[in-house]
């Protein structure tokens, strides 16, 4: 009878492994997305012979290419914008199809290049623009839909234009600008080089993954010292005048529509500052108030038209503020912040099919993103390979350096691929920078059969498989709270000691809970240095539940607490220590030990917070690094290093650093004190 059960219950296993096993490689199958289908397969033939009808090359093209009658019948059916582009020049549509779409964006980019040469009226030059961009929508959608390119090659495709468009858009305005006699271009055919003006992508077009229906995310900036603009000249009124010329000629509509959306407003307090600004400016404000939603925006930003060396030498200069020399924990819960912004402001926060944003709804596309760029910030400064744009890579370097494993890196980046081949197809139905599924049912089996699937059914399957597993990581990364640092009964806010706290502390083995609590509630008027801004009493207040339970576990937990305080008024500064121990509660049983038994080690801690950054990294429990990992590891710290000072510090930081990690290995219990020696 138990054999039977055991049998019974094995089968039960191997039926849910594979089940399972088939919904992993059904969702799996799907990240390339099939070709569309017709939802109507009457009007999908009537628009198709429709479009033939005067096309005789077309039509004998069509009939003798089964798979592309098959690809014309379902983009004709599912999307009313390529139907328009296709009706639009039936020649261009079968150079196109016979043309391999690599050589045919090499030929559409020399073409408009070619154009731009001979300086043609404002007017033509916007149309030349326009038909550009139409010739790539058109390209783009064939090789896509098609299966011809996989995501990587479409963003490409889509972000070289932009890159092509926006260098002809500046080389023409500052064409406009040096007819004025006022800007002098070092070299009339490339007006952009020597010119001071940097033009920064930013976001997704920064980082080469553009979507099919994008705005463009600018930043303008210039260097006042190197432009070479007249005496009678100023560089600020010039440059804001080539800006609005170039946004004329992307972005303002014709009767042969537009180019780009071109958005201006990620550059510093956009509401009170010219679309053009001086790099001291910029410079002075990131310095005293940029905020880390502006960090993770520079991590993709790229120079791409005007001044290009001038462009990337703004970039490396503005690498300090983006990538900080220590662990940043406390960037999760400002990003963390947005996201939930955006979530109760769009109402984005249930994971759906109808109606669902895949881009900044629950386990969408904007989660991946926030999941990468958050970890980049923490750690990139440390490590220069977390420095990189795209995200799929930057999946990958996460892995590399132990942050994330393998299966976490396979389940974001098949969700990323599969998401953003969906947001395409919901933004070639109609040219719009939309990412939401449709709402009826109709016209969401429609887009089901546009995206490739047999049924809506089939669709939401797949859908909901990705969104799940983005926000299963997600979450683990940033909205899991452990249970450690809940209050659980301590509430030290009130002036007037809280019974239940007192009651709490007791209860937790601290002999005389008043004066605990009277000296936790003090740590907000003793004018500790660590303690005069109100982000760090903020992040001490959100841990000092978590840091009373841990010094109760000493033998003295009165003393340990104590000691702690005498520890809190020697720390120069603290938010990122209080950052670190919240989101690494084991840090605060570490800081115990020290306390208690380690005291030299603490009083590093004390006036070098940042020393305890190694001990986060993902590496800490390996093997102990041997003296080529020590040198290798200590020539990369003060290959930074911008003056001989700073060279000093960083070796300092890096002695003492390795002094703490060998030291709470043996506080851990993961290396002997032989080993240690």
């Amino acid at each position: 009878m138990k054999a039977a059960t055991a049998k019974t219950t094995a089968a039960k296993a191997t039926r849910l492994a594979a089940k399972e096993a088939a919904a992993k490689d059904a969702a799996a199958a799907v990240v390339q997305l099939a070709p569309p289908r017709p939802f109507d397969a009457k009007r999908a033939k009537q628009r198709l012979a429709d479009l033939v009808e005067a096309a005789p090359d077309l039509a004998a093209a069509v009939k003798a290419k089964p798979a592309w009658r098959s690809l014309l019948l379902g983009l004709l059916d599912g999307s009313d914008y390529l139907q328009g582009l296709a009706e639009a020049e039936a020649a261009r549509l079968l150079r196109l199809l016979k043309t391999p779409p690599d050589a045919a964006c090499d030929a559409a980019v020399a073409g408009l290049a070619e154009a731009f040469a001979t300086r043609p009226a404002e007017a033509d030059a916007m149309r030349v623009l326009r038909l550009f961009k139409q010739e790539i929508a058109l390209l783009v959608a064939l090789a896509d839909l098609g299966g011809a390119w996989q995501l990587e090659q479409v963003t490409e495709a889509l972000t070289r234009a932009a890159d092509a468009a926006i260098k002809a858009a500046v080389d023409y305005a500052l064409g406009e600008i040096a007819g004025r006699k006022r800007f002098k271009p070092l070299d009339p055919a490339n007006p952009g080089r020597g010119s001071g003006l940097i033009v920064l992508a930013m976001g997704k077009y920064g980082a080469l993954e553009l979507n099919y229906s994008s705005d463009i995310d600018l930043v303008v900036f210039y260097d006042p010292e190197i432009a070479p603009i007249s005496e009678e000249g100023d560089a600020g009124t010039l440059f804001v005048r080539a800006v609005k010329t170039l946004v004329k000629l992307i972005g303002e509509r014709t009767e042969h529509g537009y180019v780009f959306r071109v958005d201006l407003r990620l550059r510093p307090d956009p509401a009170s500052t010219p679309v053009a600004m001086s790099i001291d400016a910029a410079f002075e404000y990131y310095e005293s108030i940029g905020q880390t939603w502006e960090r993770a925006a520079y991590i993709k930003a790229r120079a791409v038209a005007g001044d290009i060396a001038a462009g990337e030498k703004f970039l490396s200069d503005m690498a300090p503020f983006v990538w900080r020399k220590y662990l940043d924990y406390g960037a999760i819960a400002d990003v963390h912040d947005m996201k939930r912004q955006i979530a109760v402001f769009k109402g984005h926060d249930q994971i759906a099919v109808a109606g669902h944003n895949v881009k900044l709804g629950r386990g969408g596309i904007r989660e991946i993103e926030f999941f990468v760029q958050t970890q980049q910030l923490i750690a990139g400064g440390r490590n220069p390979a977390l420095r990189r744009r795209r995200t799929i890579k930057m999946l990958a370097a996460l892995r590399e350096a132990q942050w994330i494993d393998e299966q976490i890196e396979a389940e974001l980046a098949d969700a990323y691929v599969f998401l953003r081949q969906v947001e395409h197809r919901i933004q070639m139905v109609a040219d719009e920078q939309t990412h939401r599924l449709p709402e009826d049912e109709d016209m969401l089996a429609r887009f089901a059969a546009f995206a490739g699937f047999e049924s809506v059914a089939a669709f939401s399957e797949a859908l909901l498989y990705h969104l799940g597993k983005v926000q299963k990581r997600y979450g683990a990364l940033f909205e899991n709270i452990p249970a450690e640092i809940q209050h659980g009964g301590l509430n030290f806010s009130a002036k007037v000691a809280d019974q239940e706290t007192l009651a709490a502390l007791m209860k937790l083995g601290y002999k005389r809970p008043g004066e605990a609590n009277a000296l936790i509630h003090g740590w907000n008027g003793k004018g500790y240095p660590a303690l005069k801004r109100a982000a760090a009493r903020e992040k001490l207040a959100e841990v000092t539940p978590l840091l009373v339970r841990t010094f109760a576990r000493a033998d003295d937990p009165d003393a340990a607490l104590i000691a702690f305080d005498r520890f809190l008024g020697k720390l120069p500064h603290a938010v990122e220590l209080f950052s670190l121990i919240k989101t690494n509660p084991d840090l605060a049983g570490l800081l115990a030990a020290m306390l208690g038994i380690a005291p030299r080690l603490a009083d590093i801690v004390s006036k070098r917070p940042h020393v305890v950054d190694a001990v986060t990294e993902p590496a800490f429990f390996g093997a102990l690094p041997d003296e080529a990992a020590l040198t290798a590891r200590l020539a990369e710290s003060l290959g930074d290093s911008e003056t001989l000072e700073d060279a000093l510090d960083r070796a300092r930081i890096f002695a003492q650093e390795q002094m703490v990690l060998v030291g709470a290995r043996v506080l851990a219990g993961t290396v002997s004190a032989a080993q240690a020696g």
